[in-house]
């Protein structure tokens, strides 16, 4: 039997950042290719990665947003955890296989005292199955080798940790956990070292991230409602390329000077000092780039291109 060869997506021009609430068992780049076709994209990329054990906020960014997705990568981030006692696996989570049960016996007093020791400034040794490099390699490829390499400690930083005793239908036992940390924690790793240090062994359960760089749960969508809309709604889900920008100083240039901005010059003006300035147009009020202003001048760090804006203005 003859098949028609199937279409090829014509992808168009997207600018803007979708937040996507990922379903689990997807990994973050199954989630993005989905979204990227959806939309018809030319050029997407996600924000950092979550496990596909993990659901939740997932920015999306599609065309100029990609020059400042590094942005949500080093933002704080926000999670809700289960952790079920006792039980320690393969890969620190439930994707796992048990590799140690120990009794639990832990009190709320235990717990909390504990939690005081996660809290702050804290070093994790990266787990072996991630996406971390040696010798450039995953670790998660010597992991599924058999074999085990020295990783080094890495400092992160937990600023908020909350963490409550809970039960199971099954009787077992489990800590409900919420988590607000730097990048590059890994909550199964906190889940288990939490576990150690209450003396009976843990692994993560459960993962669901609920905020990153102020984008929260509230203002996502699902694959499943972006697949079911019409295309005019699925663009209407895209927040503007500047939404990345929220933190920055805006800075706005009169016609003479955005010309030059946009070729690289440095500009003179009244500004305040700021690390961070979102630059755009007056008229019509347009997202040009970032930049830092020092001493009055206005220094460009990452431009958008004419092509870029026309697009954006156009849509």
């Amino acid at each position: 039997m003859l098949y028609a060869p199937r279409a090829r997506v014509a992808r168009r021009p997207v600018h803007g950042v979708l937040l996507l609430d990922k379903p689990l068992g997807w990994s973050s780049n199954d989630a993005l290719q989905k979204a990227k076709w959806l939309l018809c994209a030319e050029k997407a990329g996600h924000t950092g990665t979550l496990d596909p054990l993990a659901t939740g906020v997932l920015p999306l960014c599609f065309g100029a947003a990609t020059k400042y997705s590094q942005l949500q990568l080093d933002a704080d981030k926000t999670y809700e955890a289960l952790v079920r006692l006792g039980l320690k696996t393969s890969t620190a989570d439930a994707e796992g296989v048990v590799v140690e049960e120990r009794p639990v016996s832990v009190s709320e007093d235990q717990l909390s005292q504990v939690v005081c020791q996660f809290t702050g400034l804290i070093r994790q040794v990266p787990p072996m199955h991630s996406a971390l490099k040696k010798d450039g390699r995953a670790l998660y490829d010597y992991a599924r080798a058999g074999i085990e390499v020295e990783r080094d400690a890495r400092e992160v930083r937990i600023l908020e940790l909350t963490a409550t005793l809970a039960c199971e239908m099954s009787g077992r036992e489990l800590i409900k956990m919420t988590v607000k940390c730097s990048k590059g924690t890994y909550i199964r790793t906190l889940a288990e070292d939490i576990g150690e240090a209450l003396g009976c062994g843990a692994h993560l359960m459960a993962l669901r991230r609920t905020e990153t760089g102020g984008f929260g749960l509230p203002h996502c969508v699902t694959l499943e409602a972006l697949e079911g809309m019409p295309e005019h709604e699925r663009l209407a889900c895209l927040l503007p390329v500047d939404s990345l920008l929220c933190g920055h100083t805006p800075v706005v240039l009169d016609t003479e000077n955005t010309g030059r901005f946009l070729s690289g010059l440095r500009r003179r003006g009244d500004w305040p000092d700021t690390a961070q300035a979102a630059v755009y147009a007056a008229k019509p009020r347009t997202l040009l780039g970032s930049a830092h202003v020092k001493a009055g001048e206005l220094i460009p760090t990452r431009l958008l291109s004419p092509i870029e804006i026309e697009q954006m203005n156009r849509f």
